[in-house]
């Protein structure tokens, strides 16, 4: 299969129409939601251009209602559920913490956080919880940290989270990416344990543009572009891929990367999926494998700013890269991907297994059908509310719950209409 081709396959995916949905007498702070409209323009410094909403309308898409479960959110980033607790935790941009109760949807600060550089994309960004939560009470915090002379990094450390209390206590930075570089894009900042109970941490490329085999994506003696795999105290596991490279940093677990900001555990499989944002459209699903290239610049299904030139050649022409899962390429429109969840609750029928897609500047959440590594694209889920959507998590209570990137933000609950 040529380029051409290969971007028409991916592109057919994008090209069906968009289901419609009924709508309903709903309460108080509900509205009634379902399939169609369009995407929009972005905001707040995240790249590629809005996605037309499409998906393949043979796939069965519930009628569904949204809640608002509390607003006043300020810049939140990321949304995490808390084993044997059930609030949900929410990280703001801006540095802070918030517990919130999905029931009266009441929330409480948590103090304690690091200190971010919280410039341009950067900030407090995700959250995890150790494997073993809550005996082991360790909160896992990715956040964009300054170094000298306006550089700054991507980080990743831990606290203990005394939810009693409120304070996230003895905090201490694990990990910082290397190297600092004078940029406040790209961060990536995704953070997820595996099924090995090593946690995985995304790295976004800092936003370079010399798009060749210098470029910072392809490099392993750098830990830009890269997915990073740690030990929950922040220590190397001898079985990284790169451990015995001495040219490579030991850290790293795949490369070749844009800027992941989707990270999630297939449930069935134990996999790690990950999204990340494409230049112009070039946007992606992935499926991780240890030591993997997956090919950022030099393969890619994207194209450049303005001139819509391609960036390197299809991942179909190079042997030594793995091709998306699914991708949005050059012409598609593109659905720029922030927090990437599957979908493990039962109350909304006919969700339970898919992967839901949170899009920024696509103002949408995207829905897959997902069968081992063949991914369909259903309508997507929001568009209709015109809101770049941040992060989506399965709650304590087995709905699907979103959050809206803005200043005075609001948490969203999807339920069956």
């Amino acid at each position: 299969m040529d380029r051409r081709d290969y971007l028409a396959a991916l592109g057919a995916a994008t090209t069906a129409g968009v289901a419609g949905c009924t709508t309903f007498s709903v309460e108080k702070n509900t509205e009634v939601s379902g399939s169609g409209g369009d995407g929009g323009g972005g905001a707040n410094g995240d790249d590629s251009d809005g996605s037309d909403g499409d998906g393949d309308d043979r796939i069965p898409t519930p009628s569904y209602t949204v809640e608002t479960v509390t607003t006043g959110l300020a810049s939140p980033w990321s949304v995490t559920t808390l084993p044997g607790d059930d609030r949900l935790l929410v990280t703001q941009q801006g540095g802070s913490l918030r517990l919130v109760d999905p029931g009266g949807g009441a929330t409480t600060p948590v103090d304690g956080a690091p200190s971010v550089f919280a410039r341009g994309q950067g900030g407090l960004l995700d959250a995890a919880v150790h494997p073993s939560y809550p005996e082991e009470p360790w909160l896992y915090l990715t956040y964009s940290v300054a170094g000298s002379d306006g550089e700054s990094s991507t980080a990743v450390g831990r606290g203990r989270l005394d939810t009693d209390a409120g304070r996230l206590r003895n905090f201490e930075r694990l990990h910082a990416a290397e190297p600092f570089v004078e940029s406040s894009g790209h961060y990536g900042s995704r953070a997820v344990f595996g099924p090995d109970d090593l946690l995985y941490v995304s790295v976004g490329d800092r936003q370079f543009k010399n798009f060749g085999p210098d470029h910072v994506g392809q490099r392993v003696d750098e830990e830009l572009g890269c997915i990073l795999r740690l030990r929950p105290d922040g220590s190397v596991p001898e079985s990284n891929p790169f451990v015995d490279d001495p040219d490579a940093r030991d850290t790293i677990f795949s490369y070749g990367h844009r800027n992941p900001q989707g990270l999630t555990v297939h449930p069935e499989t134990g996999a790690i999926w990950e999204s990340e944002y494409g230049e112009q459209d070039g946007d992606e699903i992935n499926v991780l494998e240890a030591g993997g290239n997956y090919g950022w610049p030099v393969a890619d299904e994207g194209c450049t700013y303005g001139s819509g030139d391609p960036i390197g050649v299809s991942h179909d022409d190079r042997e030594d890269v793995i091709a998306p899962v699914f991708g949005w390429p050059c012409g598609s429109g593109g659905f720029p991907p922030s927090g990437t969840t599957f979908y493990t609750g039962d109350r909304v029928s006919g969700w339970t297994g898919d992967l839901f897609v949170a899009g920024t500047a696509s103002r949408a959440i995207a829905r897959f059908v997902v069968d081992g590594t063949d991914v369909r694209q259903a309508p997507t889920l929001l568009e209709d509310r015109n809101q770049r959507l941040r992060d989506v998590e399965t709650g304590p209570d087995g709905y699907l719950y979103a959050i809206v990137d803005a200043g005075d933000a609001p948490l969203l609950r999807l339920k069956p209409a």
